[in-house]
């Protein structure tokens, strides 16, 4: 499986730092920080694409739903299992690190647990040991 994360500005390579962190080098992520410099997202798929072998699944993900980030990877939906996932957390990503392939089914149900990531933190409610880690 191949990743191609993009966003408007440097989230993008934000999220690649993060992966580096905490899994090491992400051979399968390649990431695009749009709006930064002359290079189109159009034109860095299209070199993307030129590296995906034949039954390689890829997974375009964007930053912000029906943002011209977006709309721009959705342009390349017609190519052979290619999906795309708005809305990228580093929940989703960490999900997905060292993965060969994924299911729809597998896909819904980590998008909604990286969803849960997403939260108010309560201290007073929340019930987590010093010696418990969040990963």
């Amino acid at each position: 499986m191949k990743l191609f994360v993009s966003s408007h500005g440097h989230l993008a390579s934000g999220f690649q730092s993060s992966m580096e962190i905490l899994y090491g080098r992400c051979d399968n992520l390649t990431v695009f920080d749009a709006y930064v410099d002359e290079r189109s997202i159009k034109e860095q798929l299209e070199q993307f694409f030129k590296t995906v072998k034949d039954g390689e699944q890829v997974l375009l993900i964007s930053d912000l739903y029906g943002s011209s980030v977006n709309q721009a990877m959705s342009l390349f939906l017609d190519r052979p299992d290619t999906i795309l996932i708005a809305g990228a957390n580093l929940a989703l990503l960490i999900g997905l690190a060292g993965r060969e392939r994924i299911s729809r089914e597998e896909l819904e149900e980590l998008i909604a647990q990286s969803r849960e990531m997403l939260c108010i933190v309560d201290l007073e409610k929340e019930t987590i040991s010093d010696e418990e880690d969040f990963f």
